[in-house]
């Protein structure tokens, strides 16, 4: 199909100022943003509104990331019944070092699973604000995305024929396997990808946590990691050769991987309960820059993929969300194309930044794993250097909080 033709089976496309593919985090922040601006959009999304409030995801997000959705009117729920974290604890050698990050930064982090936050904004955008939004629908294509006037195609769950949207800007916010990512031409966006050679069984248990923080086990085994997630469910991980079959853990193998990693002098071991998720990730990484072309802009996993080393996916989201949101309210409603030039320069500051901080937490957490004497002893040193050296605990925990920018 010519991407400039879409050929709809409608006879008069309906126009929105913005189109936005992809209903997560990224995608309803932005259209929310929209809406209280008082600025029409049509939200695309291939799931049903059952499946995106039920789908796992991340659970931790920085303070900054909360603020951001508080001054847009998105946090309430959030701030009523999110946890608050303000230590992590590191287990290595078989000794139990408490990290209180709360203590060098000021700042804490909230545990709420994204399940929970993209309820919340779904609910906001489309029942309180009034945003429009497509459920189901199949086939997403953009076309005319150099001219002034692009279009977005898809076929109707309800009908299976071609409906067409025209806009003036696509919001691509449909995650690492979308159309929107693809769509950017190879001659156009350069994509940086580092791949780690080694996987993560991400589990959810039906438990709860062993401990009232983020615990991070560095084993010569191989990591074991637990993120609470609610009183009742807590998340886990443990590392992997990447490409295994989950299949090859069953319960038993499991939970005995995670009571010897994660086993430290006076720890009480993880509590037992149903796995209700089960599936290996392949650490990489990857970014695409710029994270614009013509009348697209990418935001969330569409644009960077960062992996769950260090929990910030969901931030740099939310992050971007912020930026491209608040720059298509400025054009549209002022004519100022400010914050839409300088979009993917401002966000990419950040998804480098966060880059960096995973690939050196990947060593800390994955080094005495590798097989190799040297990296193992370097990364004990990395280790010990957390909780002997005010300035490495300091330069830590900057980072593992996030900037501080206000959004």
């Amino acid at each position: 199909m010519d991407p400039a033709s879409p050929h709809p089976d409608s006879p008069s496309p309906e126009r929105f100022p913005v189109v936005v593919v992809g209903a997560g985090p990224a995608g309803l922040t932005v259209g929310s943003i929209l809406r209280a601006a008082g600025v029409d959009c049509l939200v695309l999304e291939t799931g049903t509104r059952e499946f995106i409030e039920r789908r796992p995801r991340a659970g931790v997000i920085e303070e900054w990331a909360v603020r951001g959705l508080r001054r847009r009117g998105l946090a309430r729920n959030l701030l009523e019944r999110a946890e608050r974290h303000t230590t992590c604890e590191f287990r290595f050698a078989g000794e139990r070092y408490r990290f209180d990050y709360r203590r060098l930064t000021g700042s804490h982090h909230w545990v709420y699973p994204q399940p929970l936050l993209v309820t919340d904004l779904v609910r906001e955008y489309a029942d309180v604000r009034g945003g429009r939004i497509r459920f189901g629908v199949r086939d997403v294509r953009l076309h005319g995305l150099d001219g002034d006037r692009p279009s977005v195609s898809y076929l109707c769950p309800e009908t299976g024929r071609r409906e067409a949207v025209g806009c003036d800007f696509v919001a691509g916010c449909d995650g690492a396997r979308g159309v929107t990512r693809a769509s950017v031409a190879p001659e156009r966006a350069r994509v940086a990808r580092h791949d780690y050679g080694i996987g993560w069984l991400a589990l959810l248990a039906e438990a709860p946590p062993s401990a009232d923080c983020v615990l991070f086990g560095c084993h010569p085994d191989g990591f074991a990691g637990q993120m609470p997630r609610s009183p009742e469910v807590t998340r886990y991980y443990l590392q992997c050769p990447p490409g295994d079959d989950p299949g090859n853990w069953p319960h038993e193998r499991v939970w005995a991987e995670l009571r010897r990693r994660l086993g430290a002098a006076g720890a009480a071991p993880p509590a037992e309960g149903r796995l209700i998720e089960k599936r290996v990730l392949d650490m990489h990484d990857y970014v695409t820059e710029p994270m614009a072309s013509g009348r697209l802009f990418l935001a969330g996993d569409a644009a960077h993929l960062v992996a769950p080393i260090a929990a910030k996916g969901m931030n740099l989201a939310l992050h971007d969300a912020f930026l491209l949101g608040d720059a298509l309210t400025a054009r549209l409603t002022r004519g100022d194309d400010s914050g839409l030039a300088g979009y993917s320069e401002a966000c990419l500051r950040r998804v480098w930044d966060y880059q960096e901080f995973s690939q050196w937490l990947s060593e800390l957490f994955h080094g005495s794993a590798a097989g190799d004497p040297f990296r193992a002893g370097t990364t004990l040193a990395r280790l010990r250097r957390l909780f002997t050296s005010p300035g490495a605990a300091a330069a830590f925990a900057e980072q593992y909080m996030g900037a501080a920018e206000r959004y």
